[in-house]
């Protein structure tokens, strides 16, 4: 028991970031369970997830959206925090399969009028004939797992390529956890029930939507952190932690840097949502030489955000474009003010492209201008010519966009993970702190699993966060 505890005082917790599991996870534990601060390196909260303006229009950092799917404790306070201003909107984007557009999320009617014969006819091939398929030899990847379970035309087609461009690997590089997290429909009958449940009359009341608010995806992060605000917690922005301290197996401090002076901050558990791989670089003293040779060897893939403002109200009536081919090295295009029927300003729209890229890529050192031309080249070649007055491009840079499942990752990570697990006062969480593939609202139930644990002793209950990780192991990723 801390000397806190024992006074009769609540447990002191230093959060780690200040993205969504961080604010999640003040908001949770100031509701009683803790004094919170939350140490974050960005001015702004969010990480991420934040929202910002471009000549008025609300942008986020790429395509956000908060799934009907999310666990009903989370969605509830979500629904509460924003109350109006919390959108329930129609998906209305569309996906390049065969050359052809079709609407994404899949719907059976357009597939069966849109997709090119040969196509459809080779999918439904795939269908009939995968009991008779010979299965992949070897070792299971991300590719024998796909190329098995849909067969080669839609793994070809769409996965494959889709993949070498996000992750910069070919797939029997990747490893099987990323079709477990990515792939929902793991054969072509399941895809096909998911499209038919899309048919009117058969769909439920958030089938094909998603929840997006007034403001940008951001507001979710914003009214989040106001109402753990209100209740305690503490956040510091445009703080850099220098180091982590620890005593034998126990984390005792962190420390932060502003200017020349140094601030050592002591808590009863230091929960932490920043990278694992920064964590094991900041341990001090210094972890055991295995666990650093193995967070050397886990990767995060990076991505430019670019942004494409046009003198134009609306550029299309989509909300989102997914481009599979590799000849246009875009993922996936948004249009903000289709996300959450903004009025706006009638005479201005953006266009955000993703582009998964790398520090060190010829991508990353170019100039906003350089980006734009090629933008606009390859919205030619897809058929979406830029024919309004473009205003300018500006862009964003994320280093650690997605976690890399190589086919190596799994041992690496759980050298890592295994020992921050080992340490007492410390509990790693969050997309970046599991090195998890997540949504938003995955990252929301994390945190509120973590709060859950903090005993009020200031102790973790190591056998619920054991419980819980379990769970967090079933999390599949929405798109």
């Amino acid at each position: 028991m801390t000397a806190k505890a024992a006074a009769g005082q609540r447990p002191l917790v230093t959060v780690l970031g200040a993205g969504p599991a961080g604010i999640a996870a003040a908001y949770a534990l100031s509701k009683g369970k803790a004094e919170v601060e939350v140490l974050e390196r960005a001015p702004v909260a969010g990480g991420n997830s934040t929202s910002f303006q471009i000549d008025g229009i609300w942008c986020d950092y790429g395509s956000h959206r908060f799934h009907p799917v999310a666990d009903p404790g989370v969605l509830a306070d979500v629904k509460a925090l924003l109350g109006p201003d919390l959108l329930l909107q129609p998906r209305h984007g569309r996906i390049r399969l065969g050359g052809r557009w079709i609407h994404f999320p899949l719907k059976l009617q357009d597939a069966l009028l849109k997709l090119p014969p040969a196509f459809a006819a080779s999918l439904l091939g795939d269908m009939a004939l995968k009991k008779f398929r010979k299965k992949s030899a070897g070792p299971r990847s991300f590719s024998s797992v796909l190329y098995d379970g849909l067969g080669p035309t839609i793994s070809e087609n769409f996965y494959f390529p889709y993949v070498r461009k996000l992750w910069g690997l070919d797939p029997d590089k990747l490893a099987v956890t990323l079709a477990e997290r990515r792939v929902s429909g793991s054969s072509v009958g399941k895809i096909l029930g998911k499209m038919v449940r899309m048919v009117p009359g058969l769909r439920g009341a958030t089938t094909g939507r998603f929840f997006y608010p007034k403001h940008g995806f951001g507001q979710i992060s914003g009214a989040m952190m106001a109402a753990a605000e209100t209740q305690g917690a503490a956040f510091r922005f445009r703080t850099d932690i220098v180091r982590i301290e620890r005593e034998g197996n126990r984390v005792t401090a962190v420390v932060t840097k502003d200017g020349d002076r140094e601030s050592r901050l002591s808590a009863d558990q230091v929960y932490s949502t920043i990278p694992l791989t920064t964590v094991v670089r900041l341990m001090d003293p210094p972890p055991p030489p295995e666990v650093i040779a193995a967070a050397k060897a886990i990767r995060f893939r990076g991505m430019i955000l670019v942004y494409l403002i046009l003198g134009t109200d609306r550029f299309t009536e989509y909300d989102a474009h997914y481009f599979p081919e590799l000849s246009i090295p875009i993922s996936r295009m948004s249009e903000p003010k289709n996300y959450n029927s903004a009025a706006g300003p009638k005479d201005r729209t953006v266009l955000c492209a993703e582009l998964p890229c790398d520090p060190g890529e010829k991508w990353w050192d170019m100039s906003d201008a350089e980006l734009g031309r090629y933008y606009r080249e390859w919205l030619g070649q897809l058929g979406l010519p830029v024919t309004v007055p473009v205003i300018r491009t500006e862009t964003r840079r994320i280093a650690h966009a997605y976690p890399v499942y190589d086919i190596d990752y799994q041992r690496h990570f759980e050298t890592v993970d295994n020992w921050l697990s080992s340490l007492d006062g410390f509990l790693s969480f969050g997309r970046q702190g599991l090195f998890a593939h997540d949504n938003t609202h995955h990252a929301f139930a994390m945190a509120y699993a973590a709060a859950e644990v903090l005993t009020p002793e200031g102790g973790i209950d190591r056998a619920k966060w054991a419980a819980h990780r379990h769970e967090f192991e079933s999390h599949r990723v929405e798109d």
